[in-house]
């Protein structure tokens, strides 16, 4: 048994064991520390020890944030996760800082981020944040929020005293309703394609049948088809990215494009290919090699390329404009109301759940909807 207040007790194994709070979390949650020793004496002394170390660094630790820019203290970071994380995720970071934390937030002092001024940062950023003043979409706001918090999570695992607890912090964001091509607009799709089968007009209908993403279809290479198992091979994504210019060999260029693997490692899988999709597949491929899209080893078609293609496409087929991962919202859907085991369907799009596939792609249709509210009919007993 301990004496009172000192947190010292005899264990089993016949040590002594002494307990002091060496740091506290942003809610004043303490953070125990342990020493050890084979007396009570020689407990109390390391105790006592530990508890002063523990104390003289926490108060130059508070010193030290007091006297550094938030700013600063993100440099640190930065340089801390860049060869840990990829290399669109850290651009993202970047991108993230430079538009909207550092401008608002970089010059004050660490002790100054308290919740009282986040909240109205968030707050700020939500009815005029942006280049046109004219305010943020929640998702943006809930990203960068979420980059703060990691940042005040990297400072925390370093035992500086944090002015508030990001996590109490929240933004409140409402589902957007995701584009799904009715039967009509996707067979009218379908049958302008058919009419001119050009690479580009064949790489759509291979997103509408497969699910992929823009990304992956235009770093899709002929070497991931395989026609006679009817099957193509996602396992890498083609992005444009902001730069500084620093890695650009054109001076001054804000961009580049990559090609890389994707966000994830379900998002690499094996997709069979249906036999229809197969067929047109052949009478385009002749004797191409490279990339998918060209034909060719040196060039490409990247995806804001792609992107202005589909929505010309869409013009000229008279269908109501839409984003080019409507063609992904409508494959999930399909499948859905085909009838599709849903672990499959979430294995085909590469999500990590079943509940990813349920919760965020498929919609059912209204007939779908309306098949299955007349099989209530039968129950109606009314005469």
């Amino acid at each position: 048994m301990s004496k009172r207040g000192e947190n010292i007790y005899k264990r089993k194994d016949g040590r002594w064991e002494g307990r002091y709070i060496k740091a506290r979390t942003a809610a004043g949650k303490a953070i125990y520390g342990y020493v050890y020793a084979p007396s009570y004496k020689e407990t109390r002394a390391k105790l006592q020890n530990a508890a002063r170390t523990a104390h003289t660094l926490t108060a130059v630790r508070l010193k030290t944030a007091q006297q550094i820019h938030f700013c600063t203290l993100t440099e640190e970071w930065f340089c801390y996760i860049k060869p840990r994380i990829k290399e669109s995720t850290y651009q993202k970071y970047r991108n993230l800082w430079n538009s909207y934390i550092c401008p608002e937030l970089g010059e004050m002092y660490f002790p100054e981020l308290t919740q009282e001024v986040l909240q109205a940062y968030c707050g700020t950023l939500l009815t005029s944040g942006g280049r046109k003043g004219k305010g943020l979409s929640a998702k943006t706001v809930s990203d960068t929020l979420s980059l703060i918090h990691s940042i005040f999570r990297y400072y925390a695992g370093r035992k500086y005293p944090l002015p508030c607890d990001t996590r109490t912090i929240t933004v409140r964001q409402c589902a957007k309703e995701m584009r799904v091509f009715s039967m009509n607009e996707q067979k009218i799709l379908c049958g302008h394609i058919a009419s001119d089968l050009c690479i580009r007009n064949v790489g759509i209908l291979v997103c509408l049948f497969t699910g992929i993403r823009i990304g992956e279809v235009c770093a899709l290479r002929w070497d991931d088809i395989s026609l006679t198992e009817r099957t193509l091979h996602i396992h890498q994504t083609m992005q444009r990215l902001q730069t500084d210019g620093t890695t650009m060999q054109e001076e001054g260029a804000r961009t580049k494009v990559i090609v890389t693997t994707p966000k994830s490692r379900c998002s690499i899988r094996t997709i069979p290919i249906p036999e229809e999709l197969v067929r047109i597949l052949e009478t385009v491929k002749g004797s191409a090699c490279g990339y998918f899209l060209t034909g060719s080893e040196e060039k490409w078609v990247e995806p804001r390329t792609m992107q202005n293609h589909f929505k010309r496409l869409l013009k000229s087929c008279n269908i109501e404009d839409a984003n080019y991962h409507a063609l992904r919202h409508t494959f999930a859907t399909r499948c859905v109301e085909l009838g599709f085991d849903v672990k499959s369907l979430s294995e085909i799009l590469g999500h990590a759940n079943v509940n990813i596939t349920l919760n965020r792609y498929v919609h059912p249709s209204m007939q779908l909807k309306q098949s299955n509210m007349q099989k209530l009919s039968q129950m109606i007993y009314v005469k």
